[in-house]
């Protein structure tokens, strides 16, 4: 049937008419309005669908998500208004300048919404919300209220570096291609993410490589802000060149600027877990985010990080260096320990925070969460046959840990950083537990200043976020020599021992085999507040060991002896008697150490403590804080 109506109906009165004598006369109604040639709405009775022509409200495009209409308003459907708003967000969704998002794949990395679509896809992950499509919209888009001007800026990085930017002319008031702006180039939502809820931040390298503005930056702070407000975790999915150096006016040095940042970074640091993945190069102030965070991954072959750009450390030094060699995975990961981990793409990124965050509770105020307990990898019977009894013999002490933790459950972070200290996340009886382990197949176990640091600030964190300690001991102490001392040993070591004085979860300690000097202060020896120190049969504790005592204290009586075969008999015996005072029978015969026991017995041992002391409560002195950092 067709009908015509006057003139001057508006479209929703056509689409309206259209579906209710459809429906009434059960057969197809079209719409004129006035003296118009074409129907302004056809509504098909069979397909139950109105069909509005050019001029008025479009039909539901199948790619689009969006949502079903209710049942009990089958007659109506979205107007022009709405359907020009859906116009609007697919071309935010499409990001930057085309040419850009071509070259992503050359660069191993995916555009950004593809990338959330692969973190944030799955029965327990998904983005609720987003927050800020619309941000700068009105600087670029055609529908925007500033479009007038674009065309005449250019964007930098935080080293004027080179990338995408600006150029070219628009037509209509629209912005050129390279002069897009969708989301002003930052992509913030709350998440789920393995069943947890999760603020996340993304950059979009296709816009102006990713590069903060004032709108970006007013989004990135408001979800900081919200994530102190709702205690739930944050992720920071990296790629940015930082800040657009012809706009910083309008976000640099505001007190609500891209300088909050970090105000805001310390803020959560310790209330709420703060994770990052780098996929590209962050420089100057995009660097800062990435050490600000309690954990930072960084992809291999895309991601680097450095306070200024190669090209300003050559106009600044004079040093001729490329951007891997000067702030890559390798150097972070082995040189400077800001890199906790290193992933060989976007899927196994995605795979390690997946792992990592099983370890932390959502905030400061919960635990970490348990899991069903599992065995360990292998059985405990075989760590008494792993610890030599020579103290001085190296051993893996991975192979112990193997035996004691649950299978499958241990997550090393900073492996190449410090390599004598081992800091780990674990379960044991299905209980996440941090692992400081001295590790004896490197450099003996001795605690130089790296390993040190790597080892504070892993205690540091563990204890923010309510994760007990386990102890490991294996060690003749901190280092000694001239480079260390330049190195910071004792300024190093100093914070080593701060952060296991300061820490109140629960600690248990082990020695498993030496713990000579200062090492057993740093190592939560019985000084440090333990809820428990543990022998192992292996074990001794000292000052130094048997030869360097020896030594210190007979030196000039052995030197008295002329006959070397006797002066070796000599030397022999007292390091015999010395090892029976240190050997740790006769630490636990003087309480020392809280227990024996057989190591095979070891892993269930430490489950019942754990379990045992779950609630302990401790306090620290009344005071604003300490002074060691």
């Amino acid at each position: 049937m067709r009908v015509r109506i006057a003139a001057g109906a508006d479209d929703d009165e056509a689409v309206a008419i259209a579906t209710a004598l459809a429906e009434y006369l059960d057969e197809s109604v079209s719409v004129y309005v006035g003296d118009e040639p074409e129907p302004t709405a056809v509504h098909d009775f069979e397909e139950d669908a109105v069909a509005p022509t050019d001029g008025g409200p479009t039909a539901w495009n199948d790619e689009r998500d969006r949502p079903d209409a209710d049942r009990g308003d089958a007659d109506l459907g979205p107007t022009e208004r709405e359907e020009r708003l859906w116009d609007e967000i697919d071309d935010i969704l499409e990001g930057g300048p085309e040419k850009y998002r071509d070259q992503l794949p050359e660069q191993g990395k995916l555009f950004v919404r593809d990338r959330l679509e692969l973190w944030f896809s799955g029965e327990d992950s998904e983005i609720r919300f987003e927050d800020g499509k619309f941000a700068a919209f009105d600087d670029w888009h055609p529908s925007g209220a500033g479009t007038d001007d674009v065309g005449d800026d250019e964007s930098g990085d935080s080293d004027g570096g080179e990338g995408p930017d600006a150029g070219g002319d628009s037509d209509d008031g629209a912005a050129a291609d390279g002069d897009r702006l969708p989301a002003d180039g930052l992509i913030t939502a709350a998440a789920t993410f393995e069943g947890r809820d999760v603020h996340v931040m993304a950059n979009d390298y296709t816009v102006k490589r990713g590069s903060m503005a004032a709108k970006g930056v007013e989004k990135f702070l408001r979800m900081q802000q919200r994530a102190l407000k709702t205690g739930n975790p944050v992720f920071y999915l990296m790629d940015s060149s930082g800040g657009r150096i012809d706009q910083q006016t309008g976000f640099f040095a505001n007190r609500e600027g891209i300088g909050k940042y970090y105000y805001n970074h310390s803020m959560l640091s310790g209330r709420v877990p703060q994770i990052c993945v780098l996929y590209g190069p962050s420089i100057a102030g995009a660097a800062y985010t990435p050490v600000f965070a309690d954990f930072t991954i960084m992809v291999e072959g895309m991601s680097a990080m450095a306070i200024a750009s190669p090209r300003m450390v050559r106009m600044v030094t004079g040093e001729e260096i490329d951007l891997q060699e000067l702030g890559g995975p390798q150097v972070h990961m082995r040189e400077s320990g800001s890199a906790d981990l290193i992933a060989r793409d976007e899927e196994h990124a995605r795979e390690l925070v997946a792992q990592l965050i099983t370890y932390l509770p959502d905030n400061a105020d919960e635990k970490p969460p348990k899991r069903e307990p599992t065995p360990p990898a292998k059985s405990p019977a075989g760590i008494d046959a792993i610890v030599p009894q020579q103290p001085n013999k190296g051993y893996d002490m991975t192979d112990v840990i193997d035996r004691l933790v649950d299978e499958g459950s241990y997550f090393e972070l900073r492996p190449d950083y410090g390599p004598e200290i081992i800091t780990a996340y674990a379960r044991i009886d299905g209980r996440p537990v941090g692992i400081v382990a001295n590790q004896p197949a490197h450099r003996a176990g001795a605690i130089f200043p790296d390993a040190a640091e790597k080892a504070a600030e892993f205690v540091w964190k563990s204890d923010a976020f309510n994760i007990p300690l386990l102890y490991l001991c294996d060690t003749p102490g901190f280092m000694a020599g001239s480079q260390v001392e330049k190195d910071g040993i004792l300024e190093q070591g100093k914070k080593l021992i701060y952060a296991t004085s300061s820490a109140t979860v629960p600690k248990q300690t082990v020695v498993v085999r030496k713990a000579y000097g200062a090492g057993i202060y740093a190592m939560g020896g019985p000084a440090y507040d333990p809820e428990s120190v543990i022998g192992l049969p292996s074990g001794e504790i000292a000052i130094m060991g048997p030869e360097a005592a020896v030594n210190a204290v007979y030196a000039r009586k052995l030197a008295e002896i002329d006959d070397p075969e006797e002066r070796e008999r000599t030397e022999e015996r007292l390091r015999e008697e010395y090892r029976e005072d240190i050997d740790v029978h006769r630490m636990a015969s003087e309480v020392v150490i809280d227990e024996l026991v057989p190591p095979s017995t070891l892993r269930e041992e430490l489950a019942a403590r754990f379990d045992f002391y779950a609630d302990v409560e401790k306090s620290l002195p009344d005071k604003k804080h300490g002074t060691i950092l």
